[in-house]
């Protein structure tokens, strides 16, 4: 008698297992020494069984990148609707963000950490479509974020696009910092409990992000002049 097919939702189940399990067999091995035969024998499957659900190795690593920033993405997200006082609403991105980084080390490390393949690495090649859709899923945070810091402008003021770009990034690689000192065990050797230092860091990050913006607000009739 012939298997039933799976319905949609198995197969997304399917994949998300492969995904989980492959991002950890990653984390352990190694970006270069991991393989779809190594992740097959982690399943307990065959290798053609994993080819049903992805083609290949860099089609598999893309779609983790994928994952990772669509659940950060929605908690990006979820701070970005809060409504109400926008600098309050960057404290809680900047929290969600050190969250994300610590408790999905894993999905963190490939995302922001390792020396993998970028975007530009798979342009020309049979997954461009996926790594295309990897950029712009990543991309998209980076935009809910600067959209916020704009707002924080207020009526009759604005924040440049630019500006809102550089504080970004002052920002997140403060932030960075902190979760790989964490993650790699580095600040273990500069502070006897990191972890406590979350909120600490949080509040200082926040309040150097409001001076800096509130620096950079620019009068929107002197703006348009110029």
């Amino acid at each position: 008698m012939p298997r039933a097919q799976r319905t949609p939702e198995q197969i997304e189940s399917v994949k998300k297992k492969i995904l989980e399990t492959a991002v950890e067999l990653m984390n352990r091995v190694g970006y270069r020494d991991f393989s779809m035969r190594g992740l097959a024998r982690e399943l307990k499957v065959s290798p053609p069984t994993l080819y049903t659900y992805f083609h290949d190795k860099d089609e598999l690593y893309l779609c983790i990148l994928i994952e990772g920033f669509k659940e950060l993405y929605g908690l990006v997200e979820a701070e970005c609707s809060r409504g109400g006082d926008p600098f309050g609403r960057l404290r809680g991105i900047a929290r969600a963000y050190v969250d994300f980084g610590l408790h999905r080390a894993h999905f963190y490390n490939l995302m922001f950490t390792w020396h993998v393949p970028k975007y530009n690495d798979y342009l020309g090649t049979p997954v461009e479509e996926v790594a295309r859709l990897e950029l712009e899923t990543a991309l998209g945070v980076a935009r809910l974020v600067t959209g916020v810091i704009r707002e924080c402008a207020g009526e009759g003021y604005t924040i440049t696009e630019q500006d809102a770009r550089f504080l970004l990034v002052c920002v997140w690689s403060t932030l960075h910092g902190f979760i790989a000192g964490i993650n790699n065990t580095l600040l273990t050797y500069m502070h006897e409990d990191p972890l406590s230092l979350v909120d600490d860091l949080v509040d200082h990050v926040h309040e150097r992000f409001v001076q800096d913006i509130r620096a950079r607000m620019t009068p929107r009739d002197r703006a348009a002049a110029r």
